[in-house]
């Protein structure tokens, strides 16, 4: 809490809320933690930016603060872009730790820092302040996806996105773009993460018989590391920052049944994959199929030659003309990893966070 600074080791908590995350579970979460805590600690995203919210952190002993964010990962991403106007201000020495309390639908992120794929009350506010007080600060892997389109006398800016999560082209970027789209015109019917969810499954069927996608591989090039590489028969590829996508697969794992290298978030490596299509996305997501990997790379380069295709950064999506896709590293967020609840599927990677807290303890 906001205090003297007379205590050894004391870890200010400030609480970012998006009260329109979650059905209304922002609301309810921002009460009770204002009712724990000092008022003065806990933000409204839907009256203040975190930019102007994370400005508490400079009254604030330095390296001290812990920074809980509630709501989506499209929420969290908002929130480290505001952490990196901070560094650029000069701020660097009062840049917090990042916790996540998941609402909303899009958690992949959530998941893969151990903070489970979507909170529902279940867990009284005391024990989640708890939770982030015990958790372990790791970093994150941050990327610039600049987005060029072709031809020599376009005078358009670049499209330039903050990637956290994944970039993807084809049935998964289709989807996400459907769904966007449907939510725009009724946004009372997207209340309910199952809603949601059976919303997301009835677009890939329907994509499964339009094939809008098909013949991917005869409209792209993939450069990994400046390396072309030869794709198979393919309907979309994906870019992989983190170790899970589409609401909780293990996308690059798979099955799990083939030894490849586990995904990292703080490796300066990103897993890029291709899927034959949504139906090939869902069989993967039940573990009835792996993806085609296609390789690891620390650049990644995608030339769209011809026709228009879907692409999504982090679930925002968007139909893209001909033009050039190029992922580079870009920064390092500062993130909490909560090893407490794991799913089944987390077992695999308890070794890597171990390692990757040796790594980062010197550093946060």
């Amino acid at each position: 809490q906001v205090v003297p600074y007379c205590r050894k080791h004391w870890m200010p908590v400030i609480i970012l809320a998006n009260t329109r995350s979650g059905n209304n579970m922002g609301e309810t979460l921002l009460g009770e933690f204002k009712i724990l805590l000092n008022p003065i600690q806990v933000f409204d995203l839907s009256k203040i930016s975190p930019a102007k919210a994370l400005q508490l952190c400079t009254l604030l002993p330095c390296n001290t603060v812990r920074v809980l964010v509630c709501g989506g990962d499209g929420t969290v991403g908002w929130v480290l872009d505001a952490i990196d106007e901070m560094k650029i201000k000069g701020q660097e020495r009062y840049i917090p730790q990042v916790a996540i309390l998941p609402l909303g639908t899009g958690n992949d992120l959530s998941n893969t820092l151990g903070w489970g794929a979507g909170y529902a009350g279940e867990v009284p506010v005391e024990q989640i302040l708890r939770n982030v007080m015990e958790a372990d600060g790791i970093k994150l892997d941050r990327w610039k996806v600049q987005v060029t389109n072709k031809g020599y006398y376009n005078l358009r800016k670049p499209k330039v996105f903050t990637m956290n999560n994944y970039f993807s082209i084809g049935p998964d970027a289709l989807m996400a773009l459907n769904f966007h789209a449907h939510r725009e015109k009724t946004p009372s019917l997207f209340s309910s993460r199952i809603i949601n969810k059976a919303v997301y499954f009835f677009y890939g069927t329907k994509d499964c018989l339009v094939q809008e996608c098909k013949d991917l591989n005869k409209k792209v090039e993939l450069e990994l590391d400046g390396e072309r590489i030869e794709l198979p028969n393919l309907e979309g590829i994906i870019v992989l920052n983190i170790g899970y996508w589409g609401g909780g697969c293990r996308l690059w794992e798979g099955m799990g049944d083939e030894p490849y290298p586990l995904a990292r978030h703080d490796d300066g490596l990103l897993e890029v994959v291709g899927v034959h299509g949504s139906f090939h996305c869902a069989q993967i997501q039940v573990k009835l199929a792996n993806p085609v990997r296609l390789g690891q790379a620390h650049t990644v380069r995608l030339i769209l030659k011809s026709s228009k295709m879907p692409m999504q950064v982090d679930g925002e999506p968007w139909a893209q003309g001909p033009c050039t896709v190029t992922i580079t590293h870009k920064t390092h967020a500062l993130m909490l990893y909560h090893s407490g609840e794991q799913t089944d599927d987390d077992a695999s990677s308890v070794s890597e966070q171990d390692h990757v807290r040796e790594q980062t303890d010197e550093d946060v």
